[in-house]
């Protein structure tokens, strides 16, 4: 019922949050306040950005402007899917399924489109800790070996430049 009263509506101001890896930082990284005081506990880094706009909800299948804006949706997420991520040489293209039964399954979506008319954005990476805490948490994430590790670690050493 919800998103009928929405859809009603030509546009609506909205906000959403968006969310980067956001890991757990132990007190095992602090090399220097947990030797000397032991005073540390687990918190969060993270990025986050927001972004402020006005959405339109495209639902009505019967709408040629719901047809048009969530094909486009369909087709740029499974050639993205098919193409970049899998990396198919001979990828499958919405155009290989029967064209009713894509008319069918597009019923049931309901796509969102926010045209952006303001962003923010804050990052929180162990800038309130020593130069020795930071690079042990830089080094910590490191260690774990993995993309998200890998960015944390790149993001608190660049976030100490911008303090």
């Amino acid at each position: 019922m919800y998103l009928r009263a929405i859809h009603a509506e030509p546009s609506i101001p909205v906000s959403k949050a968006f969310l980067a890896a956001n890991p757990l930082v132990t007190p095992k990284f602090y090399t220097k306040t947990k030797p000397e005081t032991g005073k540390v506990v687990s918190a969060w880094n993270y990025a986050a950005a927001k972004v402020y706009g006005i959405a339109t909800v495209y639902m009505d299948a019967r709408a040629d402007s719901t047809t048009t804006f969530l094909d486009k949706q369909i087709r740029d997420l499974s050639n993205k899917a098919e193409e970049e991520t899998m990396g198919h040489e001979k990828p499958w293209k919405v155009d290989d399924a029967p064209e009713r039964y894509i008319e069918l399954l597009r019923k049931n979506i309901v796509g969102i489109e926010i045209k952006v008319t303001n962003l923010g954005g804050k990052y929180k990476m162990s800038q309130e800790m020593s130069v020795e805490d930071r690079e042990g948490v830089a080094a910590g994430f490191e260690a774990m070996k993995k993309e998200a590790g890998d960015w944390m670690a790149n993001t608190v050493r660049e976030r100490v430049q911008t303090k």
